[in-house]
């Protein structure tokens, strides 16, 4: 697929999928999901970890309510349905470590999106917006089963029904993303945890995710039970060999990639 709506990187295993309609706050369109989802995949093929991020000064300002795919109409369930789902569950899916990197304001399907990444990192200058009630919506996205996970029901709820904005910090106190990021400081910070994870146990990533995802629908039996079967994996696995053996030489472990 040639790509017109974002940019697609990779560099030393990391793929980095930037939204590239500064312009319109990187706005989602029909165009912008099918790339996405379609670099999404890719990465998934070819790189060690993922950043989903924004150009210009926001991150993605949610669905562009001018684009009606060339119909006239924007058939919301066919939308969500048929476009968004196939993008988050891309998103989400992953095999590799996935961080959002928040570079700025992010309101509806967008900041929704952002979520679906294992780690968000922010600049502490942007704010989260579920602004659906303004318009007479619900949130969607995987708004409804990523909010209440990551900052609790309470919080969720009043996020959908007020439509308040929540700053990066509040977002990082209330446990809804990673941390929150002094501007001037972002850019190295960023790169730096990227770097970490394209560079980290590949293996033992892909178990820390599926563990931990695992854990809400298991009971603490059943969850001990994956854990075992899982660490058993990672520990037959060369990574594990090499931490073993950088750890007991002290030096830096070098884990091999895909």
């Amino acid at each position: 697929m040639e790509y017109k709506d974002i940019l697609y990187s990779l560099e030393n295993g990391l793929a980095v999928v930037t939204l590239n309609r500064p312009s319109k706050m990187n706005a989602l369109t029909s165009q912008m999901r099918a790339e996405i989802t379609h670099a999404m995949r890719r990465a998934a093929s070819e790189a060690r970890a993922v950043v989903l991020t924004g150009s210009g000064d926001a991150f993605c300002s949610g669905q562009d309510l001018s684009d009606a795919s060339g119909t006239g109409d924007l058939d919301l369930e066919r939308t969500l349905r048929d476009e968004y789902s196939p993008m988050l569950e891309a998103i989400y899916n992953c095999p590799v470590p996935t961080m959002s990197v928040v570079n700025g304001p992010v309101a509806g399907a967008g900041a929704n999106m952002a979520l679906a990444a294992d780690v968000v990192i922010a600049k502490e200058s942007a704010y989260f917006l579920q602004a659906f009630a303004k318009i007479g919506l619900m949130p969607d996205a995987g708004g409804t089963w990523f909010l209440p996970r990551q900052m609790g029901l309470a919080k969720a709820m009043g996020a959908a029904l007020f439509a308040d904005k929540i700053s990066a910090k509040q977002a990082s106190d209330w446990g809804m993303i990673w941390e929150a990021i002094p501007d001037e400081e972002f850019d190295a910070h960023w790169r730096a945890r990227a770097k970490y994870l394209a560079e980290g146990p590949t293996k033992a990533f892909g178990a820390i995710k599926t563990a931990i995802r695992h854990s809400n629908g298991n009971s603490l039996p059943e969850q001990l039970s994956e854990e075992a079967h899982l660490q058993g994996q990672c520990g037959k696995s060369r990574d594990f060999l090499e931490g073993v053996t950088a750890f007991l030489e002290k030096r830096p472990a070098k884990f091999e990639g895909r």
